[in-house]
Protein backbone atom coordinates (compact mmCIF):
# COMPACT_ATOMS: atom_id res chain seq x y z
CA UNK A 1 0.00 0.00 0.00
CA UNK A 2 1.39 3.08 -0.73
CA UNK A 3 2.13 6.32 1.72
CA UNK A 4 -0.76 8.46 -0.09
CA UNK A 5 -3.08 5.95 0.51
CA UNK A 6 -2.36 5.05 3.83
CA UNK A 7 -2.13 8.66 4.75
CA UNK A 8 -5.58 8.87 3.64
CA UNK A 9 -7.20 5.83 5.40
CA UNK A 10 -5.44 7.40 8.95
CA UNK A 11 -7.07 10.63 8.27
CA UNK A 12 -10.92 9.06 7.72
CA UNK A 13 -10.53 6.95 10.40
CA UNK A 14 -9.98 9.75 12.95
CA UNK A 15 -12.59 12.11 11.32
CA UNK A 16 -15.28 8.85 11.58
CA UNK A 17 -13.96 8.59 15.26
CA UNK A 18 -14.44 12.36 16.05
CA UNK A 19 -17.61 11.65 14.70
CA UNK A 20 -19.03 8.62 16.94
CA UNK A 21 -17.26 10.58 19.61
CA UNK A 22 -19.66 13.85 18.81
CA UNK A 23 -22.68 11.72 18.94
CA UNK A 24 -22.18 9.83 22.26
CA UNK A 25 -21.50 13.60 23.63
CA UNK A 26 -17.74 12.49 24.21
CA UNK A 27 -15.41 14.64 23.50
CA UNK A 28 -11.71 13.67 22.60
CA UNK A 29 -10.14 14.30 25.46
CA UNK A 30 -13.48 12.04 27.39
CA UNK A 31 -12.44 9.24 25.31
CA UNK A 32 -8.37 9.59 26.16
CA UNK A 33 -9.86 9.70 29.72
CA UNK A 34 -11.90 6.61 29.31
CA UNK A 35 -8.53 4.21 29.17
CA UNK A 36 -7.87 4.98 32.95
CA UNK A 37 -5.57 2.31 34.44
CA UNK A 38 -5.66 1.67 38.02
CA UNK A 39 -1.88 0.77 39.45
CA UNK A 40 -1.66 -0.96 42.84
CA UNK A 41 1.61 -0.94 44.66
CA UNK A 42 1.42 -3.53 47.14
CA UNK A 43 3.65 -3.45 49.66
CA UNK A 44 4.61 -5.65 52.71
CA UNK A 45 5.41 -4.37 56.12
CA UNK A 46 8.91 -4.06 57.99
CA UNK A 47 10.18 -6.83 60.07
CA UNK A 48 8.97 -6.40 63.37
CA UNK A 49 8.72 -7.53 67.12
CA UNK A 50 6.58 -11.14 66.13
CA UNK A 51 7.64 -12.13 70.31
CA UNK A 52 5.16 -9.38 71.39
CA UNK A 53 2.36 -10.87 72.57
CA UNK A 54 0.36 -7.95 72.31
CA UNK A 55 -2.89 -7.13 69.79
CA UNK A 56 -1.78 -6.70 66.68
CA UNK A 57 -3.44 -3.27 66.84
CA UNK A 58 -1.59 -1.74 69.27
CA UNK A 59 1.35 -4.08 69.72
CA UNK A 60 4.01 -6.31 67.24
CA UNK A 61 5.66 -3.21 66.53
CA UNK A 62 8.44 -2.59 63.86
CA UNK A 63 12.07 -3.36 64.97
CA UNK A 64 14.81 -1.12 63.91
CA UNK A 65 15.61 -3.69 60.72
CA UNK A 66 11.94 -3.10 60.06
CA UNK A 67 11.85 0.78 59.80
CA UNK A 68 14.96 0.67 57.84
CA UNK A 69 13.59 -1.16 55.27
CA UNK A 70 10.49 1.07 55.13
CA UNK A 71 12.58 3.81 54.44
CA UNK A 72 14.42 1.81 51.67
CA UNK A 73 10.99 1.14 49.79
CA UNK A 74 9.55 4.49 50.41
CA UNK A 75 12.77 6.04 49.02
CA UNK A 76 12.47 3.82 46.11
CA UNK A 77 8.50 4.96 45.54
CA UNK A 78 9.29 8.42 45.61
CA UNK A 79 12.13 7.55 42.72
CA UNK A 80 9.81 6.70 40.64
CA UNK A 81 8.25 8.65 37.80
CA UNK A 82 4.85 7.96 39.26
CA UNK A 83 2.51 10.63 40.48
CA UNK A 84 0.92 8.19 43.33
CA UNK A 85 -2.84 9.15 44.21
CA UNK A 86 -3.69 7.17 47.65
CA UNK A 87 -2.04 5.46 50.44
CA UNK A 88 -3.38 2.65 52.36
CA UNK A 89 -2.23 0.48 54.95
CA UNK A 90 -4.06 -2.27 56.88
CA UNK A 91 -5.09 -1.58 60.64
CA UNK A 92 -2.28 -3.67 62.30
CA UNK A 93 0.71 -1.72 64.33
CA UNK A 94 3.01 -3.19 61.66
CA UNK A 95 1.38 -2.02 58.61
CA UNK A 96 0.59 1.16 59.59
CA UNK A 97 4.23 1.96 60.93
CA UNK A 98 5.60 1.03 57.68
CA UNK A 99 2.95 3.20 56.02
CA UNK A 100 3.53 6.29 58.19
CA UNK A 101 7.88 5.96 57.39
CA UNK A 102 6.89 5.94 53.80
CA UNK A 103 4.27 8.57 53.68
CA UNK A 104 7.03 10.63 55.01
CA UNK A 105 8.11 10.68 51.41
CA UNK A 106 4.63 12.01 50.11
CA UNK A 107 3.06 14.35 52.99
CA UNK A 108 1.17 15.33 50.48
CA UNK A 109 -1.04 11.96 50.64
CA UNK A 110 -3.28 11.58 53.74
CA UNK A 111 -3.18 7.53 55.24
CA UNK A 112 -6.28 5.66 54.87
CA UNK A 113 -5.87 2.49 57.47
CA UNK A 114 -8.75 -0.42 57.26
CA UNK A 115 -9.22 -3.59 58.69
CA UNK A 116 -10.17 -5.24 55.09
CA UNK A 117 -6.35 -5.02 54.31
CA UNK A 118 -5.66 -6.68 58.01
CA UNK A 119 -3.64 -9.81 58.33
CA UNK A 120 -5.55 -13.35 58.56
CA UNK A 121 -4.67 -16.80 56.82
CA UNK A 122 -7.23 -18.05 54.10
CA UNK A 123 -7.84 -21.50 53.12
CA UNK A 124 -4.58 -23.42 51.57
CA UNK A 125 -3.58 -26.90 50.17
CA UNK A 126 -1.28 -27.23 52.98
CA UNK A 127 -2.45 -29.51 55.46
CA UNK A 128 -0.12 -28.70 58.30
CA UNK A 129 -1.05 -24.76 58.22
CA UNK A 130 -5.05 -25.90 57.96
CA UNK A 131 -5.02 -27.91 60.87
CA UNK A 132 -4.15 -24.58 63.49
CA UNK A 133 -7.21 -22.87 61.96
CA UNK A 134 -10.93 -23.30 62.73
CA UNK A 135 -13.25 -23.32 59.54
CA UNK A 136 -15.17 -20.22 60.99
CA UNK A 137 -12.12 -17.86 61.34
CA UNK A 138 -10.80 -19.30 57.60
CA UNK A 139 -14.36 -18.61 56.06
CA UNK A 140 -14.18 -15.08 57.79
CA UNK A 141 -10.60 -14.63 56.50
CA UNK A 142 -12.13 -15.37 52.54
CA UNK A 143 -15.06 -13.56 53.63
CA UNK A 144 -12.71 -10.27 54.03
CA UNK A 145 -10.37 -10.79 51.62
CA UNK A 146 -12.82 -11.04 49.19
CA UNK A 147 -14.65 -8.08 50.25
CA UNK A 148 -11.33 -5.88 49.94
CA UNK A 149 -10.14 -7.46 46.46
CA UNK A 150 -13.41 -5.53 44.31
CA UNK A 151 -12.74 -2.21 47.12
CA UNK A 152 -8.79 -2.03 46.07
CA UNK A 153 -9.00 -3.33 42.91
CA UNK A 154 -11.85 -1.60 41.11
CA UNK A 155 -11.20 -0.24 37.57
CA UNK A 156 -10.66 3.81 37.12
CA UNK A 157 -11.80 4.01 33.51
CA UNK A 158 -11.71 7.90 33.88
CA UNK A 159 -8.12 8.65 35.40
CA UNK A 160 -5.02 6.79 35.73
CA UNK A 161 -4.46 5.94 39.42
CA UNK A 162 -1.53 4.58 41.28
CA UNK A 163 -2.43 3.71 44.87
CA UNK A 164 -0.29 2.52 47.65
CA UNK A 165 -1.28 -0.49 49.94
CA UNK A 166 0.64 -1.41 52.89
CA UNK A 167 -0.67 -5.00 54.16
CA UNK A 168 0.33 -8.36 55.10
CA UNK A 169 2.15 -11.67 53.22
CA UNK A 170 -0.89 -13.62 53.42
CA UNK A 171 -3.11 -10.69 51.93
CA UNK A 172 -1.05 -9.76 48.87
CA UNK A 173 -0.45 -13.45 47.98
CA UNK A 174 -4.22 -14.04 48.12
CA UNK A 175 -4.55 -11.12 46.12
CA UNK A 176 -1.69 -12.37 43.66
CA UNK A 177 -3.69 -15.29 43.16
CA UNK A 178 -7.33 -13.00 42.28
CA UNK A 179 -5.20 -11.11 39.67
CA UNK A 180 -3.99 -14.09 38.00
CA UNK A 181 -7.50 -15.91 37.92
CA UNK A 182 -5.95 -19.32 39.33
CA UNK A 183 -6.52 -21.23 42.74
CA UNK A 184 -6.43 -19.03 45.36
CA UNK A 185 -5.79 -21.70 47.33
CA UNK A 186 -2.27 -21.76 46.02
CA UNK A 187 -1.19 -18.92 47.62
CA UNK A 188 0.72 -20.51 50.02
CA UNK A 189 2.98 -21.33 47.38
CA UNK A 190 4.62 -18.37 47.15
CA UNK A 191 7.34 -16.50 49.59
CA UNK A 192 7.59 -13.01 50.19
CA UNK A 193 9.77 -10.38 51.34
CA UNK A 194 9.72 -7.76 54.03
CA UNK A 195 8.56 -4.15 52.64
CA UNK A 196 8.83 -5.65 49.00
CA UNK A 197 7.01 -4.31 45.78
CA UNK A 198 4.23 -6.82 44.10
CA UNK A 199 2.51 -4.28 41.63
CA UNK A 200 -0.73 -5.08 39.61
CA UNK A 201 -2.37 -3.06 37.13
CA UNK A 202 -6.37 -3.11 36.32
CA UNK A 203 -7.82 -1.76 32.77
CA UNK A 204 -10.41 0.03 32.52
CA UNK A 205 -12.60 -3.14 31.33
CA UNK A 206 -11.16 -4.94 34.64
CA UNK A 207 -8.24 -7.17 33.19
CA UNK A 208 -5.67 -7.39 35.32
CA UNK A 209 -1.99 -7.55 34.97
CA UNK A 210 0.47 -8.64 37.16
CA UNK A 211 3.47 -6.40 36.85
CA UNK A 212 5.75 -7.63 39.58
CA UNK A 213 6.16 -9.71 42.70
CA UNK A 214 7.98 -9.65 46.02
CA UNK A 215 10.50 -7.03 44.59
CA UNK A 216 13.14 -6.85 46.95
CA UNK A 217 15.57 -5.15 44.79
CA UNK A 218 15.67 -1.53 46.75
CA UNK A 219 16.86 -4.01 50.07
CA UNK A 220 20.28 -4.98 50.40
CA UNK A 221 20.68 -8.80 50.83
CA UNK A 222 22.38 -8.62 54.09
CA UNK A 223 18.51 -6.14 55.15
CA UNK A 224 16.12 -8.53 53.18
CA UNK A 225 14.22 -10.97 55.64
CA UNK A 226 11.12 -12.96 54.12
CA UNK A 227 8.02 -15.89 54.89
CA UNK A 228 10.48 -18.36 54.15
CA UNK A 229 13.12 -19.46 56.73
CA UNK A 230 16.31 -18.64 56.53
CA UNK A 231 19.82 -17.12 57.53
CA UNK A 232 19.16 -14.96 60.36
CA UNK A 233 19.78 -11.61 59.47
CA UNK A 234 23.22 -10.14 61.00
CA UNK A 235 24.15 -6.89 61.58
CA UNK A 236 26.79 -6.89 63.36
CA UNK A 237 30.13 -5.18 62.44
CA UNK A 238 32.64 -8.23 61.51
CA UNK A 239 35.75 -8.02 64.04
CA UNK A 240 37.77 -7.55 61.43
CA UNK A 241 36.78 -4.51 60.40
CA UNK A 242 38.26 -1.74 62.06
CA UNK A 243 36.57 1.71 63.66
CA UNK A 244 38.34 4.70 64.51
Amino acid sequence: MCRTVRLRRAIVGAVVSCCLFASAGWSADQAKKSDGVRTVYLIRHGEYDSDDESDPTVGKALVPLGVAQARLVGARLRGMPVTFTSLHSSTMTRARQTAVVIGHEFPELQLQPSALVSECTPPTRRKDIMVGETPEDLEACTRQLEEAFPVYFAPSPEADRNDIVVCHGNVIRYFVTRALGVDTEAWLGMSIANCSLTVITVEANGSMKVLSYSDSGHIPPNLTTRTAPGRPVDLIIPGSVQME
